[in-house]
């Protein structure tokens, strides 16, 4: 009889590796300061073992349980604990999925890694992994957020207690109802004794006094447009406009969207009404204007940052009928959010209304605010018109990193000739990031010039001595042209010969070797196999590297 064994993928065992790496580096880089050999050597591990996994893989995306992390629906960390759960740790914070891409820098990493460090309980950090995340604005590290169930770490039936604990603060109404009713039947009234009403009776008394208020408000909003229909006369439009816009901002005041949006739909049938004069539907059109005033831009900041759910689909019809005039406090809102899903949904806006007035967006460039800033380049690159260029332009020199390097990747994005001067200035920057982002550009851009551009670069005296992982970034840009003067530059660095700095020339090598695996041109598997015997181990690691990913497509 023969037995069938099931060996596990190479790409599995690289993820376990991986995820049991994380693990240990959480742990280290806690304890050790950066200049120590300690934390050097476990950033250099982790690193590696990235390295090994995207020999296989493009993108390594985990997927989050509480007590677990699979890769590929199969499961590459357990722990049923609450100490060292480094499953526990990320679903804790909302996380149900993290991706990293092959581009991944050692930069990245080490800063994904010093975030994951901290100790969240100890520390003074006043924000989640997740908040975190999304300043560091990773490049090749995505994640995935469910903020309907964030936890406490400590909660190991997280849904059971959140369940015992809505049941033990929520009082039936009917019930508070009923024991005054029996209380006043006692036959001895005097000897009753008055009870104050707790916290959880007056909040669902409240919400008994809102439902009743938004009852009323729907009714009032009815009543508005059979009024709208029945008059003939021009000075009652105006009356029912000024009515309008107080309901409106009653019901934003209060949180109800719905009764918001259901009047704006009311108030374009109106508008769309051939039988009315345009005399009788200006004073509808103004409702729109309203609309994006800062008192109803206020009020739906408010309620996008109280957590409240409101449906997709109801918010994006909410922004298709805000005008250019919303942008402005819409920006002001911006930078006074708190979480990540209201900042979301503001940008979303932004997005909409900006096609209408690109002008209005870039003002926002103007603030004080580094994170402001960067997040207005977001809109505009998302836009997508070339007409921003120039005010995006000034924001290579913002005095925020984080800001250059997001206006730097939206002028590659936007790819226009006249962003390759300012851009080629970025090179000499003293910031390894800002180098590597402009780089990137420039392999957006992907014409000529920027090719001739990225050769230059790196035939230049001082590229030899830039470190390891710069390179390969430069190389990997380089692998966007996908032709015959890149083929053969990189087959002549392969085959270049020489006596002197011998290691950091070996560094190119090796990266011209990776760079003909991202080709995808199979001619140059022949020098690859020369080169793979190569005496210098990185130039012999890469060039395997590289026939794999030519010969089996990983």
């Amino acid at each position: 009889m023969v037995i069938l064994s099931m060996e596990i993928p190479e790409d599995i065992k690289e993820a376990k590796d991986v995820v049991q790496t994380l693990l240990k580096a959480k742990k280290t880089l806690r304890m050790y300061p950066q200049n120590n050999p300690v934390y050097q050597k476990t950033l250099e591990d982790a690193n590696e073992r990235f390295r090994d996994f995207f020999a296989y893989k493009n993108t390594l995306t985990l997927k989050i349980k509480q007590n677990s992390i699979l890769y590929e629906d199969e499961q590459v960390f357990y722990s049923p604990e609450k100490e060292d759960n480094l499953a526990l740790f990320f679903f804790k914070d909302g996380l149900r999925e993290l991706t990293f891409n092959k581009g991944l820098s050692q930069e990245e990493l080490e800063e994904f890694l010093r975030l994951i460090a901290l100790d969240f309980d100890r520390d003074a950090v006043d924000d989640d992994v997740v908040t975190l995340m999304w300043e560091k604005d990773f490049q090749n590290i995505q994640y995935v957020v469910d903020e309907a169930y964030l936890v406490d770490a400590d909660a190991e039936n997280y849904e059971q207690v959140a369940e015992e604990k809505i049941k033990e603060q929520v009082t039936d109404v009917n019930d508070l109802m009923r024991a005054y009713s029996d209380g006043f039947t006692e036959e001895d009234v005097k000897s009753l004794s008055i009870v104050p009403l707790t916290d959880s009776d007056l909040q669902a008394l409240v919400k008994e006094l809102e439902k009743d208020s938004a009852d009323k408000i729907d009714k009032l909003v009815a009543i508005l447009f059979e009024l709208v229909r029945l008059t003939d006369q021009k000075r009652d439009f105006e009356d029912i406009a000024v009515y309008c816009k107080d309901a409106i901002a009653y019901a934003m005041k209060h949180g109800n969207l719905i009764t918001a949006l259901d009047l704006m739909k009311r108030s374009h049938e109106v508008i769309d009404n051939q039988m009315l004069s345009e005399d009788e539907k200006k004073h509808m059109r103004t409702l729109t204007l309203f609309l994006g005033s800062e008192e109803v831009v206020s009020s739906l900041a408010e309620m996008l940052d109280s957590g409240v759910d409101i449906e997709e689909k109801v918010l994006d019809e909410f922004f298709g009928y805000l005008e250019k005039n919303a942008i402005e406090p819409l920006i002001k809102h911006l930078g006074e959010l708190k979480t990540i899903r209201a900042r979301r949904n503001v940008i979303q806006a932004l997005i909409v209304l900006g096609k209408k007035d690109i002008q209005a967006v870039a003002r926002g460039l103007d603030d004080q605010r580094w994170y402001v800033v960067r997040n207005i380049i977001y809109v505009l690159r998302k836009i997508g018109d070339r007409r921003a260029i120039e005010h995006l332009l000034r924001t290579i020199r913002h005095g925020d990193i984080r800001v250059r390097k997001e206006g730097i990747r939206t002028l590659g994005e936007l790819g226009a000739r006249e962003v390759i001067p300012t851009l080629r200035e970025c090179f000499s920057d003293p910031d390894i990031q800002i180098r590597v982002a402009t780089a990137k550009a420039f392999g957006h851009i992907e014409s000529e010039a920027s090719k001739r551009i990225m050769l230059d670069q790196i035939t230049a005296k001082e590229f030899r001595d830039k470190e390891l992982d710069e390179k390969k970034e430069f190389f990997e840009v380089l692998s966007h042209w996908k032709d015959q003067d890149v083929f053969d530059f990189l087959v002549k660095v392969l085959k270049s010969r020489f006596f002197f700095n011998r290691a950091k020339l070996f560094e190119n090598q090796a990266c011209a070797a990776l760079c003909l695996g991202f080709l995808g041109n199979k001619d140059a598997l022949p020098v690859l196999y020369e080169v793979r015997d190569s005496n210098n181990k990185l130039v012999s690691d890469f060039a395997g590297i590289a026939i794999k990913k030519l010969e089996y497509g990983t």
